[in-house]
């Protein structure tokens, strides 16, 4: 089964990090047949570098590397949903361009879409680490079964974004990506639940996220919490949750993104939604 990966790069990204994303999906068990990158606006010499011998590498290794320049900033949910139309392949894999893809991930996950031709998308659990040090910090779960999922859905974000593989079609049909203030994975989920698009997730973990002091502040704010309130009004709309459910969800979220300051949230965050590595 052929498949392509597609990503994302940033000014702001760091150049060494991108090179060993980048490194992780060329020391694959099962390598991918097409890397598709967009560059989401300006980027530095440092990262056009790692960009160009990544290209002289991956034609060695006969994978296809297709890059798309964007002039100008488009944002996270435009970005990825370009990537996506420029995949040539109907299974796509999603990876960011600071994290890294563990050896067996593609293996794990085509051999998943082989054994269950119904999967509309296959993710995974991640490994959070220190952004510099690469230690072991948190592991975040998600459920496994396709019910699981859909009843966590109800709840909170059901994948790790950037773990998942998914059927090209599925996605293109639900409407893609589109803008939604960090809550574009999201809600892209919601609307493959709408459609009845068949969810799984493995229990093994897949990709090595970096995180680092600011990591969870980007997870609160009057901004962020507006965001996902639109997004539970949706899953009311739509039936998905209960008034209760709406209520509940949109008075956690309140507390957790409003009132509490950064600190008090990433604590929050890590005790409730993280299991700690204990062997570091």
């Amino acid at each position: 089964m052929r498949f392509s990966v597609c990503m994302c790069v940033y000014g702001k990204d760091e150049a060494l990090y991108f090179k060993e994303a980048l490194e992780s999906l060329i020391h694959q068990s099962l390598l991918p047949n097409q890397i598709v990158l967009v560059v989401d606006g300006t980027i530095n010499s440092q990262l056009q570098n790692v960009i160009d011998v990544f290209s002289v590498k991956s034609e060695k290794l006969d994978v296809s590397f297709d890059i798309t320049y964007l002039k100008e900033n488009r944002g996270h949910g435009e970005a990825r949903q370009i990537s996506i139309e420029k995949a040539k392949h109907e299974l796509i894999a999603l990876m960011d361009a600071d994290d890294i893809s563990c050896y067996d991930r593609f293996a794990l996950q085509i051999q998943a879409f082989k054994q269950n031709s119904t999967l509309g998308i296959v993710g995974g659990q991640i490994m959070e680490i220190d952004h510099k040090t690469k230690e072991r910090i948190n592991v975040r779960n998600v459920p496994l079964q396709d019910k699981e999922i859909k009843r966590y859905l109800k709840t909170r974000c059901p994948f790790n974004q950037v773990t998942v593989m998914f059927k090209k079609e599925e996605i293109l049909k639900a409407g893609g990506y589109v803008d939604f203030y960090h809550n574009e994975d999201y809600y892209l989920w919601v609307r493959l639940y709408l459609y009845g698009v068949t969810f799984l997730n493995l229990p093994q973990i897949l990709v090595d996220v970096r995180i680092n002091e600011k990591f969870y502040n980007r997870r609160g704010g009057v901004d962020y919490f507006l965001s996902e309130l639109r997004l539970q009004k949706i899953m009311y709309k739509e039936g998905i949750i209960s008034i209760g459910r709406f209520l509940f969800n949109a008075s956690v979220r309140f507390v957790l993104q409003v009132l509490l300051t950064d600190r008090i949230r990433g604590v929050i965050f890590k005790i409730l939604f993280r299991k700690k590595v204990l062997d570091g």
